[in-house]
C-alpha cells in the first residue's frame, strides 16, 4: 500500500466523503425554483430530500458488508457510477415524483463514500489517531457545506436549478476518476471476511446487541437529525418566510457550516486532554440548551433573522465536536468488521436523520416551527442516547476494573 501524509489521506477521503453532503447542500438554494417549476410546495420538494437519506441509509447496509469482502474500492466504483447516472437523470425530471424517485438513487450511489470512507480510516489508524484522521476528513469534507449551496445559489441565479443536478454529475465524474488513479486499497484479501451472507447477519444481531455501540450511534444519529432538520427547513425559513435571496441564504448556510467545521478541527487536541467521553459530555452541556432557546424563541413568534441565526449558529456549532467523535467512539472496538459497522451506524444514523427530515415535512405549516421543534426533539434525544452509553460505559469499567 501507498505510503501517503496525514494530509493526502484527508484531501483525497475529504472529496471522496463529501460526494453525497454534496448532493444534499448543493439543490438547496434551487427548493423555491424547483416548487415554481413544478407547481407544487416546497413541503413536497422536501420529500425529494427525505428519499434521498432514505437511501443513504439503506445503501449504508449493503455497501459496508460488500466492502469487508471484496475490498474498499469496487463498491466505490459501483456507487459513484449510479451517482453519476441519477444526477443526469434528476437533471431532466419530467415530474416532481420522477425527481423524487431519481434522488433516491442517487443517494444509492452517493452512499458509498460516505460508508466506505470511514471504513478506511479504521484500515488505517485507531484511537487517537484515527480521530485527527477523522478531524481532518472532515476538514477535507467542509468543501461540501461551505461551497456547494453557495455554487448551487449561483447557478439558480444565472442557470436554473437544472444545472445544480449536471454539475453534481461532473463532479462525480472527477472523484470517480481521483479515487481510481490516487486512492489505493486498504482493505487486502487476507483481511476480508466469508463472502456469506449468514456471517453478515449474524455481526448485525452482535452489534444490535451491543449497548455500547448501539447507544454510541444513536448519540450521533440524533446529534446529526438535529443537523438534518435544520438543512430540511431551512430553505424555506430564511428564503420564503425571512425573504433570503438564495445566494445570501447559502452564505447562511456557509456560516453555520464553518462553525461545525471549525469545532470538528479542535477534537484531536480536547481528546487528547479531556478523553472523548468529557468532550462529548461538554459538548452536550452547549448543544441541549442551545436548541431549547431557539425553539423557544420560536413558539414566542419572537425569532427574527438575526436571533435565527445566532441560535442556529450555537447549535450546529457543537456538532463537529459531538458528530465526528461519537461516530469513531461506536466504530473502535470493531476492527475486523469496520465495514459492516460502519455500515450498520451509517444506517442507523441516516434512519434516525430521515425520519427527523420527514417529520419537517410531514408536519409543514408555513411557519418555521417545524423546523425548530424537531431540531430540539432531536438535541434532548441526542443528550439521553448519551446518558445511555455513560451507564453503560460505567457498568463495564465497574464489571472489569482492570481494562
Amino acid at each position: 500500500m501507498q505510503t501517503f501524509s496525514l494530509a493526502r489521506w484527508a484531501s483525497i477521503l475529504g472529496m471522496l466523503m463529501a460526494v453525497g453532503p454534496f448532493a444534499i447542500d448543493m439543490y438547496l438554494p434551487g427548493f423555491a425554483s424547483i416548487a415554481e417549476s413544478f407547481g407544487t410546495t416546497e413541503g413536497t420538494v422536501q420529500l425529494s430530500l427525505v428519499s434521498f437519506f432514505v437511501a443513504l441509509a439503506l445503501g449504508q447496509v449493503i455497501y459496508g458488508p460488500i466492502s469487508d469482502m471484496v475490498g474498499r474500492k469496487k463498491p466505490i466504483y459501483f456507487g459513484l457510477t449510479l451517482f453519476v447516472i441519477a444526477s443526469i437523470g434528476c437533471a431532466f425530471a419530467p415530474t416532481i415524483e420522477a425527481l423524487i424517485a431519481l434522488r433516491f438513487v442517487q443517494g444509492l450511489g452517493g452512499c458509498a463514500g460516505t460508508v466506505i470512507t470511514l471504513a478506511v480510516i479504521r484500515d488505517l489508524k485507531t484511537g487517537a489517531e484515527a480521530a485527527k484522521l477523522m478531524s481532518l476528513t472532515l476538514l477535507g469534507l467542509s468543501l461540501s457545506p461551505i461551497l456547494a449551496p453557495v455554487a448551487g445559489g449561483a447557478l439558480v441565479s444565472v442557470a436554473s436549478w437544472h444545472a445544480i443536478f449536471i454539475a453534481l454529475a461532473v463532479i462525480g465524474a472527477a472523484i470517480l476518476a481521483l479515487v481510481a488513479f490516487q486512492l489505493p486499497e486498504t482493505h487486502p484479501p487476507e483481511r476480508r471476511i466469508s463472502a456469506r451472507i449468514g456471517p453478515m447477519l449474524i455481526t448485525y444481531v452482535r452489534l444490535l446487541g451491543n449497548g455500547y455501540f448501539v447507544t454510541a450511534v444513536l448519540t450521533a444519529g440524533f446529534a446529526q437529525a438535529t443537523l438534518f432538520a435544520y438543512i430540511a427547513g431551512s430553505p424555506f425559513v430564511f428564503i420564503t418566510l425571512h425573504g433570503l435571496s438564495p445566494f445570501a441564504y447559502s452564505m447562511v448556510f456557509a456560516f453555520n457550516a464553518a462553525a461545525i467545521i471549525g469545532g470538528a478541527q479542535f477534537n484531536s487536541f480536547l481528546i487528547r486532554r479531556w478523553g472523548t467521553p468529557r468532550l462529548i459530555s461538554t459538548a452536550m452541556v452547549a448543544f441541549v440548551p442551545a436548541s431549547l432557546l431557539l425553539c423557544a424563541i420560536v413558539m414566542a413568534g419572537g425569532a427574527t433573522l438575526e436571533l435565527t441565526v445566532g441560535f442556529v449558529f450555537l447549535t450546529v456549532a457543537c456538532l463537529g465536536l459531538i458528530l465526528p467523535t461519537s461516530t469513531m467512539l461506536a466504530l473502535e472496538p470493531f476492527g475486523a468488521n469496520a465495514g459492516t459497522a460502519s455500515a450498520l451506524s451509517g444506517a442507523m444514523q441516516f434512519t434516525v436523520s430521515s425520519t427527523a427530515t420527514f417529520l419537517v415535512s410531514a408536519s409543514f405549516d408555513g411557519s418555521d416551527r417545524p423546523m425548530a421543534g424537531v431540531m430540539t426533539l432531536s438535541a434532548v434525544c441526542a443528550a439521553l442516547a448519551w446518558s445511555g452509553f455513560l451507564l453503560i460505559s460505567a457498568r463495564r469499567r465497574r464489571a472489569c476494573p482492570a481494562e
